[in-house]
This record gives structure tokens, sequence and C-alpha cells, in this order.
């Protein structure tokens, strides 16, 4: 099985776990991107506050940035699970 297939998360309980972990790391970080940049948008209404406002939209960026990596690291982590699984079968044969 290739890189992002949907049955990658049901190979094992322990891809279950990491599973659950992954996406609730992906969550936390979509919901902090999304409040930084509505902070960031109420900040700009105000010329004093404009500064602060770039600065949060700039680590909301981040935070969209961070997203797609964490699935890729989920996604390597999968494989090498994956692996060691393979080669553990093969040292029992």
């Amino acid at each position: 099985m290739g890189f992002f297939h949907p049955a990658n998360c049901q190979r094992s309980a322990r891809h279950q776990r990491l599973a659950a972990v992954y996406e609730l790391c992906y969550t936390a970080v979509d919901f902090t991107a999304g409040a930084l940049f509505v902070i960031g948008s109420i900040l700009f209404f105000g010329e004093a506050t404009t500064t602060l406002g770039s600065w949060l939209f700039l680590v909301g960026s981040l935070c969209f940035m961070l997203s797609p990596t964490i699935r890729l690291v989920r996604e390597i982590h999968y494989w090498r699970i994956g692996r060691t699984d393979k080669l553990a079968v093969r040292a029992l044969d």
C-alpha cells in the first residue's frame, strides 16, 4: 500500500493509535491557524495593533504549512511500522 492510502490507518492496532494521535495534532494545528487568522484580522482594524496582527498572520500561515507536514510525517511513520512488521514476520519463518 502506498502513501496516503485510506486503509493505512487500519493495518494494525498500532496504526489505529497513530492515526488518532496524528488526527488530533492535525486538527489542533488547523484550529490554531484559523484562530490566529481571525484574531489577526480583528487586530488589523486598529492602527496600533496592526503589527501584532501581522505577526499573528505569519504564525497562522506557519501553522497552515505545518498541517500537510503532519500528514506526511504520519504516512512515513505508517510506512516504517509496516516495514518493521514485515521484517518480524520474515524472522519467524
